[in-house]
């Protein structure tokens, strides 16, 4: 049972990456891995986090330590859901659950976030990807949509990183048969957590138009492709697109085993429903 205001590695990996996930924060110096959806304070006082009061947090430390607690006790002043998580980054990677390789993260902008720029008018992979990199790699990461032509300017103007271009000097790419979703599983270190195998293969069936790949490529093309003509701008398909893979990254999960039909949501005879 863990100690109070504290979280067991295995509860915060129920809620890593969903849509109530709580702000995960990370004290470490310059770690070279993390757990998925983590954020990095730039300063040491937590009050100036500027996490208000109703919202739930988790504090990462290297092993549980003080660093931690402390922090978590004055967010709770604050009212913050605070908790630490009870043996900190290294109780996580005892219990073998996924981190992500920061290595191929760019450098954070002056607002703390990451700067990303693909083209405008996304329908598939320019969907998948910010959602991967929101729910895994960095929360508050800024996505620009511009011109094709524009991508590469604007990329080198505004230090943001360029993704799904049609250029082989773009690191963020496809590769053979494999689309730029599928480079940022790997290149992210993600390559061995399974929902993301399994919603790869999704993603690459419907963006190679490989819809032979997995069932699901083809509904997921459909939607992408209708998300595509009810919005004109690209943010708010963005945000409607979100769902759509954090329902497909569930599914993945959890619900791949169950099935729905005419009887599979009926009572059993005799018996009356409550």
């Amino acid at each position: 049972m863990p100690a109070p205001n504290a979280i067991t590695p295995d509860k915060l990996a129920r809620l890593v990456a969903s849509v109530g996930a709580p702000h995960i924060i990370d004290l470490r110096d310059t770690p070279e891995k993390a757990i998925p959806g983590s954020l990095f304070p730039d300063h040491s006082d937590p009050i100036r986090w500027g996490y208000g009061a109703g919202s739930a947090a988790v504090i990462i430390d290297a092993d549980g330590s003080n660093a931690a607690a402390s922090a978590a006790a004055i967010l709770r002043s604050e009212r913050v859901a605070a908790e630490v998580l009870e043996g900190g980054f290294a109780a996580w990677t005892a219990s073998a659950l996924p981190t992500v390789s920061l290595g191929h993260l760019p450098p954070r902008h002056e607002d703390g976030r990451t700067w990303w720029v693909t083209r405008a008018r996304p329908k598939v992979d320019r969907i998948a990807c910010p959602w991967l990199i929101r729910r895994f790699v960095d929360p508050e990461a800024r996505f620009l949509f511009v011109a094709p032509g524009e991508v590469l300017t604007v990329a080198t103007q505004q230090r943001a990183e360029p993704f799904d271009v049609a250029d082989e000097g773009v690191f963020w790419n496809h590769r053979g048969e494999r689309c730029t979703f599928d480079v940022m599983v790997e290149a992210f270190g993600l390559e061995t957590h399974k929902p993301l195998v399994r919603l790869a293969a999704i993603v690459r069936g419907a963006d190679t138009d490989r819809l032979d790949l997995v069932p699901e490529a083809a509904g997921l093309l459909a939607i992408s492709l209708g998300l595509s003509r009810i919005y004109s701008d690209d943010h708010a398909q963005l945000e409607a697109g979100m769902a759509v893979y954090d329902a497909l990254y569930r599914w993945c999960r959890d619900a791949q085993g169950e099935k729905h039909n005419w009887s599979s949501h009926q009572p059993a005879r005799g018996k009356v429903p409550a």
